[in-house]
């Protein structure tokens, strides 16, 4: 079947899927030409121990042909972003450092520090690392620049009373009407040119300010000015020598021992270096030159901001980089392998930052690996799932008492919280308290997407998680075969001994505390329960306790008024015991039992 495949290929520019034997998609890649590219694979006499290990599981692929390279460069990120292949690249920061955020949208734009960055349309300046504070650069640009670190709403119709940073000359009090939008925007661009690597202005404004200071014979004030001064040096990294001033540059550097692999990104603006930032990268089937490229158009797509120009310690195809850049973002980006000069420096420098990373970060790698998907292979052998479990999801219910029933599904990717797939839903047909009823729905409703068009949105899991014991097994077990569902692995965890119960099998696996297997189940176990438990909270949120005491089966208006008599308030009522409940007109053993468990639950749920 792949022969004749193999051999029909056209020689159009396009993008292949693999597939393995159960139809999950293993790697996207793109190519210009299909037949030439997708052929080496298979006939190349020379592969690398990752390509053949991704090439032994290839049971099928097929391919969309493309206009031209680029077109096919962008197809493969969607469908990378769609289907997240085993064997292709994967971003892991080391870290997630901090950036100044300032929105230029607004009229008074504030600067304040993130770790998130979005396409918002905002400007985000960093990353901040290697013992450059973002805290003392921001503070460095209020005392400069007097720009306002809060997002208080600057309204003309109401004005608000200035805070200290006002008085202390820290900020210009834009929400307290004192300063023009003009005038404000003026020391914004300063502050912005300070943050692009020009810190003359800078330099001059402290300088003045320190000299007016003395004159005044204010010394400690002075002081702190000669302080600012002095961590001029100390927060931005000297000019390297030999750079122009005006060079925005990222440089990027590949290492890699045939099984793990790292990044190094190294951050010049304005011809110095504000940070950089160190990537553990999962590249199992890809060369040197196909990792870098795969690796910048996520890295820019992503979250960062494009360069000038990209230097780069390795090869990788320029030109269709440079032309994807122009066509995906309308930015000019010069892509360069330097091999002398200064440029070349920096691409040696990152180029040891990526090996330094990678020698000093190998073990926590390989942890992380056998807490992932080398638990994930276990799992399956220990149980004898029918697939690797690449993709499981995790079922939990969540309520008080009956009242504000709600189930979770979360989702992990090769043992990996993957949080953008979780899912909430609030139960619809179920009444009291009954949990089984409820997986029983929220299950129901979700196989219902497969094989439909919300399959897109919800793919097909490997293996589902049910948070419980063999009751809750049952339950859903039940489901699956009113489904008909048969290519789907199903287990439950219960807590008390963490006993791993299947449909195969009367008899519980138990594992040792200490197996990858077992901890991986937990976080996954964990994290539902977690998840169901904050939708829980975030609805009763939304109305008070003494609502929910309405909820309680024969607590009506009457009786809930005749408690607040009594009790005065909420806290009164949740205090009281079962005998001072009971001298309460209407209310006997039963209801008085029922109203302190419910109280009982809200406070243990609440204490969790």
């Amino acid at each position: 079947m792949l022969e004749d495949k193999l051999r029909l290929l056209p020689d159009d520019p396009g993008v292949y899927i693999m597939h393995d034997k159960d139809g999950a998609v293993i790697y996207v890649g793109k190519a210009k030409n299909l037949k030439n590219r997708v052929r080496q694979y298979f006939f190349n006499s020379v592969k690398t121990d990752k390509v053949m290990a991704m090439v032994e599981n290839v049971a099928d692929f097929h391919y969309i042909i493309t206009k031209s390279e680029i077109d096919a460069l962008s197809l493969e990120n969607n469908l990378i972003k769609k289907y997240k292949p085993k064997y292709n690249i994967l971003l892991k920061d080391d870290k997630t450092y901090p950036y100044l955020r300032i929105n230029l949208k607004e009229d008074f734009p504030a600067f304040s520090v993130t770790r998130r960055l979005k396409k918002d349309g905002a400007k985000y300046f960093g990353p901040f690392m290697g013992g450059i504070s973002v805290r003392d650069v921001l503070e460095l640009l209020q005392t400069t620049f007097a720009v306002r670190p809060c997002h208080i709403a600057v309204n003309k119709e109401k004005l608000q009373k200035p805070c200290l940073n006002y008085h202390i000359k820290r900020c210009m009090a834009p929400c307290a009407g004192f300063v023009s939008k003009e005038e404000y925007r003026e020391n914004v661009e300063k502050a912005i040119d300070f943050l692009n690597g020009n810190d003359r202005e800078t330099e001059k404004i402290l300088r003045e300010k320190m000299e007016i200071a003395a004159e005044k014979q204010e010394f400690e004030l002075a002081m702190s000015y000669r302080d600012k001064l002095k961590g001029l040096e100390k927060i931005w990294l000297k000019r390297i020598t030999s750079l122009n001033s005006f060079l925005s540059a990222d440089v990027v550097a590949y290492e890699t021992d045939n099984i793990h692999s790292a990044v190094s990104v190294l951050v010049i603006r304005g011809g110095r270096m504000s940070g950089g930032r160190n990537f553990a990268v999962t590249d199992a089937a890809l060369s040197e030159a196909e990792a870098l490229g795969e690796f910048l158009t996520r890295y820019y797509k992503q979250d960062a901001e494009l360069p000038s120009e990209i230097l780069l310690e390795g090869e990788a195809d320029a030109a269709l980089l440079e032309n994807y850049f122009r066509e995906k973002f309308g930015a000019s980006v010069s892509v360069l392998s330097p091999k002398q000069g200064v440029r070349k420096q920096l691409c040696d420098m990152a180029a040891v930052n990526a090996r330094e990373y990678l020698s000093k970060n190998i073990e926590k790698i390989k942890h992380k690996e056998d807490m992932t998907v080398t638990a994930c292979k276990r799992l399956q052998s220990v149980l004898g799932l029918s697939r690797y479990p690449r993709r499981m999801e995790c079922y939990d219910i969540s309520h008080i008492s009956g009242v504000d029933k709600v189930g979770s599904m979360t989702v992990f990717t090769d043992g990996e919280a993957d949080r953008s797939e979780y899912r909430r839903f609030k139960i619809k047909t179920v009444e009291g308290n009954n949990d089984f009823a409820c997986l029983k729905e929220v299950l129901k409703r979700r196989l219902s997407k497969l094989g439909t068009e919300e399959e897109g949105r919800f793919p097909k899991p490997d293996l589902i998680i049910i948070d419980g014991g063999k009751g809750q097994l049952s339950s859903v077990k039940e489901i699956f075969d009113e489904m008909n569902v048969k290519d789907i692995d199903l287990i439950s965890l219960a807590k008390r001994e963490e006993e791993i119960f299947t449909p195969q099998s009367h008899v519980p696996v138990v594992l040792d505390k200490s197996d990858y297997c077992l901890r991986m189940l937990q976080r996954i176990r964990d994290e539902a329960h977690r998840f169901a438990i904050t939708f829980n909270r975030d609805l009763r949120s939304k109305r008070t306790l003494s609502s929910l005491l309405g909820e309680i089966p024969g607590i009506g208006k009457v009786k809930r008024r005749l408690l607040m008599d009594k009790f005065k308030d909420i806290s009164g009522i949740m205090a009281a015991s079962e005998e001072e409940l009971k001298k309460v007109e209407g209310i006997g053993d039963k209801q008085a039992g029922e109203i302190r468990e419910f109280f009982h639950r809200t406070i243990e749920d609440e204490q969790r």
